[in-house]
């Protein structure tokens, strides 16, 4: 089923380019694989937003597409009631030589097809390395160009010739019928030359099995999961086609203070008992350094306390995150006999005020007093 090109970046038929072009931006960025990754919903809409935008931005694809509607798009029979002729012979040939072949410099298709592949690398870093940013130097296994015959894949004492076939152009033209359809060439294999004497040590490929060391910046508050595309940077292509891309994938490692939570960072802390009675300050591990934080009377086991501004900073808005710090009241262990007697003497004089120094213990009892109420009633 042919899809509506129209639809599918949300404009009308009568759209202006500068129309087109807005919205194809807008959903490209809304539903690229780098904004999205590991969801394969995001990445088909994002090859259809490109699938349309691609005949919907040439004027040529636009005007056939908006004439034969779902027949182009399918490359179907564009014929009517007038017959076939001359119209339908250009929409094929254009639908096959543009389309799929996909018209490039030095020749349709030339070349496209023998690119370096893009290749992903995995980088580790510390929590620190990622809230500061940093420039990590990597070593990555690949293809690159070969040396002896600096890419090109002939020996060096002597130079590719312009393929005799498809003169250079990498692809020959076939008549089949009302059919025009350009197809790859099958003496050159879509390269526009042809090697007579090839490169000892490629093998006339261009390229070797290598590796290559890059210093990556790494931009400050990257999180696991972020990726950055190094344009150009992937395995060199075939006699000197262009080289692929190098995707770095980040992993931050656990650390054993904090946990992130989005641009916050999340620290546990644990408190006396008396701390938590009494209220004092405190000091709060940061990624800046130790901070002060006031514990007012009465606190609980479990309260949060939120400091501004001192958490990660994003690397796609600037905005900075907060610190977390979750305080935990530790319970006395491996006590005296005097500390036990003086719990016991404490413990004696809360019971005497009738709960009003332990308010969630009465909550509790008067919930459970209800509960069994109601299953006695």
């Amino acid at each position: 089923m042919a899809h509506d090109y129209y639809e599918i970046l949300g404009v009308a038929r009568e759209a202006a380019d500068d129309e087109i072009k807005r919205a194809y931006r807008k959903l490209a960025q809304r539903y690229h694989p780098d904004r999205n990754p590991g969801n394969s919903e995001a990445e088909d809409r994002f090859k259809q937003i490109n699938e349309a935008y691609e005949v919907l931005s040439d004027p040529k694809k636009r005007a056939a597409y908006d004439r034969y509607g779902e027949h182009y798009a399918r490359g179907g029979s564009a014929g009517g009631a007038g017959g076939f002729g001359d119209t339908f012979q250009d929409i094929f040939s254009d639908f096959f030589g543009e389309v799929f072949a996909g018209a490039s410099q030095g020749g349709p298709g030339r070349r496209s097809a023998r690119r370096g592949a893009d290749l992903r690398y995995v980088m580790e870093l510390d929590l620190e390395e990622a809230a500061a940013g940093a420039t990590v130097k990597v070593q990555v296994p690949m293809m690159v160009a070969c040396e002896s015959c600096q890419g090109r894949g002939a020996a060096p004492d002597s130079t590719p010739q312009t393929c005799p076939k498809c003169q250079g152009r990498g692809e020959v033209r076939q008549q089949q019928g009302f059919f025009s359809i350009l197809q790859t060439c099958p003496q050159c294999h879509g390269e526009g030359q042809v090697i007579s004497k090839p490169c000892p040590a490629c093998h006339g490929d261009g390229r070797v099995r290598g590796q290559r060391v890059l210093s990556v910046n790494v931009p400050s508050g990257v999180d696991s999961g972020d990726r950055m595309r190094l344009v150009g940077e992937g395995e060199a292509g075939v006699r000197g086609s262009p080289s692929g891309d190098l995707y770095v994938q980040i992993a931050v490692r656990p650390h054993p203070l904090f946990k992130r939570q989005g641009n916050d960072l999340l620290c546990e802390q644990p408190i006396s008992i008396v701390t938590a009675a009494l209220g004092g300050e405190i000091e709060v591990p940061s990624l800046n350094g130790h901070l002060k934080l006031s514990i007012p009377p009465g606190t609980q086991s479990g309260k949060v306390f939120r400091l501004h501004g001192k958490g990660m900073r994003s690397p796609h808005d600037g905005t900075t995150g907060d610190l977390l710090c979750q305080v935990h009241v530790e319970t006395p262990v491996n006590l005296t006999t005097e500390q036990e007697n003086l719990l016991r003497q404490l413990e004696a004089t809360l019971e005497a005020g009738n709960y009003q120094h332990t308010p969630q213990r009465r909550s509790w009892i008067d919930s459970v007093k209800r509960f069994v109420e109601r299953l006695t009633a």
